[in-house]
């Protein structure tokens, strides 16, 4: 018989640790589908941060390298260098990533690294427990801002696509989100268009996820699908942020 679905190669066959309803597993599915299809897994070189993707060196068949809380892009860079012929990916979250990470990753992106990374962003800090983090809604219900984020004080939510739309050596951005299968079908190509540009040496690639976080968000999967889509999508709209071959977005 015909197999018409199965487990990538490139994902480890072992229970994940993410809460119930979290779209983490969706993501390092998608990931894991791109390894197998571009034939890359000897190749490939991912980094693992800190948060709640901080176990995802359980999670994939390639080599993995852990990385201190918002270095993953200069550790990714400085394997790069090291082993040219590697496929080097990181996978981060909004707080590592776009909080104690920022300048890893501008800087990365004005070097034009040959790298991919993969941004995950669910609005809150996951791991730690719900704090509020840099892509947290004006409004936003947090651990650390139970009356909502105000902007006279936490200012305003920080747009990593929009941001680094402006850095000259950046050569792709694209924002998707995982929301529903339509949304996972070009989430998935544009996560293997950003392995690709980095086998053809275009340089600096990121894809940033729209995700959910039921648990910190203490809402149903289902609610939180809902949520996102109401409130995360107007603030961050999915599109292609920047492509060199295309021309600006």
């Amino acid at each position: 018989m015909a197999k018409v679905f199965e487990k990538p190669h490139a994902l480890s066959d072992v229970s994940m640790h993410y809460c119930p309803g979290c779209t983490h597993g969706i993501i390092h599915r998608l990931v894991a589908e791109v390894i197998d299809e571009l034939g890359i897994e000897g190749r490939t070189i991912g980094v693992a941060p800190v948060g709640c993707s901080v176990f995802a060196y359980n999670y994939f068949e390639c080599d993995m390298q852990e990385a201190a809380h918002g270095r993953a892009p200069a550790v990714a860079t400085g394997i790069k260098r090291a082993v040219k012929d590697s496929i080097v990916f990181t996978y981060q979250g909004d707080g590592d990533l776009a909080a104690i990470g920022t300048a890893e990753t501008v800087h990365a992106a004005a070097r034009g690294e040959n790298i991919t990374i993969i941004f995950v962003n669910n609005a809150i800090y996951g791991m730690t427990g719900g704090q509020m983090a840099p892509t947290s809604l004006v409004g936003q219900v947090t651990q650390t801002t139970p009356y909502g984020r105000d902007t006279s004080t936490q200012g305003y939510p920080i747009r990593v696509c929009e941001m680094l739309s402006q850095v000259e050596g950046a050569a792709y951005l694209e924002r998707v989100a995982v929301n529903n299968i339509p949304n996972i079908r070009k989430a998935k190509k544009a996560i293997k268009k950003a392995f690709q540009n980095q086998i053809d040496g275009k340089g600096f690639s990121l894809i940033e996820v729209l995700s959910i976080c039921p648990t910190n968000w203490g809402m149903s999967p289902q609610e939180s699908m809902k949520w996102l889509e109401e409130n995360m999508m107007p603030v961050y709209p999915l599109g292609v942020y920047k492509d060199k071959e295309q021309g600006e977005a």
